[in-house]
């Protein structure tokens, strides 16, 4: 088995034992064991728990870089950016509820734990977040350059918007174990998206 797989593996075991508690409550064994690998291995790839944790960072962002960028940057679900944008927001209400009201994205989950304990580990997450905002931002220079919304419509603020709303909706709907604060902020969305199409043709 090579060196990347069996590394692969122990942050992929890893990742799924965030989701069900949380960074500092998952023990070395219980990782080793769901992975079926011994200590030696663990200690193989990471220097400590610290370094492990921006290693599953990293993981998890290159991850969820791909996979956003595949459904937001590319047309082959929806032509239109906007549209496109709201099926990914409706799909992650989707994965919240059939998660149990687990929060759907891990980057949040751990980012209230571990930033102000880790500066390795806040640092990897401070730069995973322009890269997400970049790829919102490409949805909105698509939309202007297509003519779906205004010129005058500034990407990076826009962008923002989504982000801080998308994120304040999911902690509100992860406290709550209910959809309902993320369906209120799609709405919301659903009917600014609507008022920056109209301003184009305006």
């Amino acid at each position: 088995m090579s060196v990347s797989h069996t590394k692969e593996r122990i942050l992929d075991a890893a990742e799924t034992l965030m989701w069900e508690k949380s960074f500092h409550s998952v023990g070395l064994n219980e990782i080793l064991k769901a992975v079926g690998v011994p200590k030696g291995s663990f200690y193989h790839y990471f220097e400590s728990k610290e370094h492990f944790g921006v290693e599953l960072l990293k993981h998890y962002i290159a991850e969820a870089t791909r996979e956003n960028t595949l459904a937001l940057l590319t047309d082959e679900i929806e032509a239109d950016p906007m549209k496109r944008l709201l099926l990914h927001l409706e799909k992650s209400i989707t994965t919240f509820q059939e998660n149990g009201g687990k929060c759907p994205c891990l980057v949040l989950k751990l980012a209230s734990e571990v930033t102000s304990l880790s500066e390795a580990m806040r640092e990897v997450l401070a730069k995973g977040m322009p890269v997400w905002m970049g790829i919102l931002c490409g949805v909105f220079e698509e939309a202007i350059a297509n003519g779906n919304i205004a010129t005058s419509v500034d990407s990076k603020v826009e962008a923002a918007l989504v982000r801080d709303l998308w994120a304040g909706a999911i902690q509100r709907s992860t406290i709550s174990q209910s959809p309902e604060p993320m369906k209120q902020a799609l709405t919301y969305l659903r009917k600014h998206f609507k008022d920056l199409k109209n301003s184009s043709v305006s």
